[in-house]
């Protein structure tokens, strides 16, 4: 498996910083999702059609690994690609990196099971087959 990894930056905020001068644990789910979200776009510009309105996704499990603390003058990127595909369900991994004098250094690295659902039905869907194919880089 030759998964499509996809690369989004991340702006810090004078808010994530925390009372100890690092950003908080709490936003590091937040840069996850945003690139989840990011990850999804990248997908739909590439010619897979998501519809957010009746068929999609929904967060089932997120896990977070804490390495090191992020400075507010961090350049910082998530990387997100998918790590487990089963028929109506997928691990998306991330690994969150801090430029260091010129190297990605991981400060944290997380786990998020997705399930594919319809909206209307309230019921989980399988992976659309055109969806696996771009996702596991086949």
């Amino acid at each position: 498996m030759n998964p499509y990894r996809h690369k989004t930056p991340i702006q810090i905020r004078f808010k994530d910083i925390d009372k100890l001068g690092h950003v908080n644990n709490a936003n590091h789910v937040t840069y996850f999702e945003l690139a989840r979200v990011d990850y999804f776009h990248a997908l739909t510009t590439d010619g897979i059609k998501i519809d957010w309105i009746n068929e999609g996704v929904i967060l089932a499990k997120i896990e977070m690994e804490y390495k090191q603390p992020i400075l507010l003058e961090d350049k910082l990127f998530v990387y997100t690609w998918v790590s487990r595909m089963g028929s109506k369900s997928f691990d998306m991994s991330c690994s969150i990196v801090r430029m260091i004098d010129g190297v990605e250094v991981e400060a944290a690295k997380g786990l998020a099971i997705v399930v594919c659902f319809n909206y209307k039905t309230n019921q989980s869907i399988a992976i659309p087959e055109r969806w696996k194919v771009k996702m596991l880089g086949s």
